[in-house]
């Protein structure tokens, strides 16, 4: 029985560190396209709020937006 245990524990380890390696090979290739965005001229913050906005809830996102216009205002930033 603990020999089981220790064998599916080991499996599960090893299938993170599968999963921990793709992501950072994702998290690299991503890394990559932010920088050929910026080579070509595009600004590299703006695309990652609209990345970031483009994953929010639209309900969510609108919210979000109404707080922020009234933070603007009572700061007259409007």
């Amino acid at each position: 029985m603990a020999e089981a245990t220790d064998d599916r524990l080991r499996l599960l380890i090893e299938r993170i560190e599968r999963l921990e390696e793709e992501k950072k090979g994702i998290a690299d290739d991503i890394r990559d396209v932010y920088a050929e965005a910026k080579a070509v001229g595009y600004d590299v913050k703006i695309m990652r709020q609209v990345v970031r906005l483009r994953k929010m809830d639209v309900n969510d996102r609108r919210e979000m937006e109404m707080v922020l216009e009234t933070y603007k205002a009572a700061l007259g930033l409007g």
